[in-house]
């Protein structure tokens, strides 16, 4: 009689997972996830203890392995929009299924500060802009709450009658001449989403995003984008300076929240561990693995 052999095959590993696990490699490979001579993690204040105690953890949880001097701020700053804008590339097009569309990802920055004109539902800016620049006087009275300058933008095209006729007759030319989905109407890019990328928060950034979202709240004519942020910041109470409240941002978003959860038991407090817990069961922290999913609600 021949033996059964039975063989136990592990799960394939999702894209996600995979995406994930590539996105940290990468933020190592690059140098903006580094531990320094003192041990110091570069998502780490080093006059703050536990910050540099669960920012070495995390490190340690990512296979960080190499030493060197912390890159600027600036530097760690445009690496970390770089690798988050690929992570969003690699992933958030494969679910096309839940969210059909023509679908863009492109980093930003802060040195185009008038960008979002370019996008539909925010167009009406770009004449604002034009008249401030005829007439200076007016950014006195206006402020800069029309500059709005994006970190990361994911939109999608406008669709051709053709396309949206596909399976029956469902637009002509005698209505829905004002939707901004229908390419007949406006050539623009629909804006969808909007994701500030802040490798650590201390006040003044957490501010600046809360600034951003509640300028593109005001600013806009149509429906609101995604608002997210995307932090690798260690400390609770820095983290809860952006991500508890609501009505402006969407949610925040951390490079690594397991890890981050494991490394806060091993060296916080209880009520460390508790302000964690209250922002991830009141959804308002997940992993950065839930962004490309949230993308398509």
């Amino acid at each position: 009689m021949t033996d059964i052999i039975h063989l136990n095959h592990e799960p394939e590993e999702s894209l996600i997972s995979r995406m994930r696990s590539e996105f940290h490699a990468g933020l190592v490979a690059s140098g903006t996830l580094s531990v320094s001579d003192e041990g110091v993690a570069s998502i780490s204040d080093k006059g703050n203890n536990l910050s540099k105690y669960v920012g070495a953890a995390i490190a340690k949880a990512l296979s960080v392995r190499t030493e060197g001097e912390r890159a600027a701020g600036q530097t760690l700053g445009s690496s970390f929009e770089v690798a988050t804008t690929e992570f969003v590339k690699r992933t958030f097009p494969h679910f096309t299924m839940l969210r059909p569309g023509n679908w863009t990802v492109q980093k930003i920055g802060n040195n185009r500060r008038s960008a979002i004109a370019e996008f539909e539902p925010y167009q009406h800016l770009e004449a604002l802009a034009e008249a401030i620049k005829r007439d200076p006087a007016l950014l006195a009275v206006l402020g800069n709450a029309y500059a709005i300058g994006p970190d990361i933008v994911v939109s999608r095209q406008p669709e051709s009658d053709q396309f949206i006729n596909g399976s029956g007759s469902l637009v002509d030319d005698r209505t829905a001449l004002k939707t901004a989905i229908r390419s007949r109407n406006q050539k623009r890019p629909i804006l969808h989403a909007v994701i500030s990328c802040k490798w650590t928060l201390r006040s003044d950034r957490a501010q600046n995003a809360r600034s951003e979202a509640l300028n593109l709240i005001r600013n806009r004519k149509g429906r609101l984008p995604h608002i997210m942020v995307v932090t690798a910041e260690p400390t609770p109470s820095r983290l809860s300076s952006i991500a508890l409240g609501t009505g402006d941002i969407d949610c925040v978003y951390h490079i690594a929240l397991p890890e981050l959860q494991d490394a806060m038991k091993e060296h916080g407090n209880d009520d460390n561990v508790d302000s964690l817990n209250t922002m991830i069961e009141g959804r308002r922290l997940k992993d950065i693995s839930d962004l490309p999913l949230d993308l398509a609600i």
